[in-house]
């Protein structure tokens, strides 16, 4: 394992880890809103790099990453976040990328701007791939509708009270969840209120970019997600040419937590297909 750090277009420092042979196929990781590159758990981490060059990003205001004041908003800058991650580590050509959540904005917004030239494929898990009112493939699930705006509070009380609603939507209900629900509670509190706010406060469809999109793709999706709701991965998956759906019965925001086998399976099902 190798913790690094690059700059992206605007100066903003973008820290992620690296894990596997530096010969394998690149599997760049993006996370969800108020989380970091720790959120796929070692279990997860080390399966997928005994396979690939494993690249776990973490993204602008998140985890070790620079927190800019502004720029939040803006598509071309986190299409340069993840262009500056492949540029550091010479990836031009068959990597794979996957999003969880807001990642899968993040990933749309590379591809829109930077194009698929450097991607073989994409994985999308429990994502949005457009953001604002009205938008299909941003339609958000209970959970989320039920922590927000509270969730952005800089008053610990609300915050604390708005992001712990969250409690088992991140984790699902097996036992044993205990702690990497805590685990992932702690990184949402420690994301600064200012950036939680700021991944909202934007509007960017990409649904032209999906259906246009000529690289193969898997859509993972629980259907009993709160966070993001189900219909936003199957929204991306019937506008998607060579999309792939695989919907988990019963499952919420975190399959890799639910089930980390099945996800390694799925996910690696895909890749080595390409």
């Amino acid at each position: 394992m190798a913790i690094r750090e690059t700059a992206s277009a605007d100066g903003t420092s973008i820290v992620y880890r690296v894990d596997g042979e530096p010969g394998a196929r690149p599997l760049v990781l993006l996370h969800g809103w108020a989380q970091s590159l720790q959120c796929w758990g070692e279990e997860v981490l080390g399966a997928l790099a005994a396979r690939y060059r494993v690249i776990a990003v973490d993204l602008r205001g998140h985890g070790y990453s620079g927190a800019p004041e502004s720029g939040y908003d803006d598509s071309k800058l986190w299409a340069a976040d993840v262009a500056a991650v492949l540029d550091a580590e010479s990836v031009d050509s068959g990597a794979v990328l996957l999003g969880w959540s807001y990642g899968g904005l993040v990933l749309c917004d590379y591809l829109a701007v930077s194009g698929a030239a450097a991607v073989d494929g994409i994985v999308l898990v429990g994502a949005i791939t457009s953001i604002g009112r009205g938008e299909k493939g941003g339609r958000v699930g209970s959970a989320m509708r039920a922590a927000v705006p509270a969730a952005m509070s800089e008053d610990p009380r609300e915050a604390i009270r708005a992001l712990g609603s969250f409690g088992t939507a991140l984790t699902g209900q097996a036992a044993g969840n205990g702690v990497a629900s805590q685990a992932l509670f702690g990184a949402s509190l420690s994301t600064p209120p200012r950036v939680r706010a700021a991944l909202f406060d934007r509007a960017v469809g990409h649904d032209d970019l999906l259906t246009t999109l000529e690289i193969p793709a898997l859509v993972l999706h629980g259907t009993a997600d709160t966070v993001v709701d189900v219909s936003a991965g199957r929204h991306a998956a019937e506008l998607i040419p060579k999309a792939t759906a695989s919907y988990w019965e019963g499952c919420d925001h975190g399959p890799f937590v639910e089930d980390p086998q099945r996800f390694v399976a799925e996910v690696t099902g895909f890749v080595d297909g390409l």
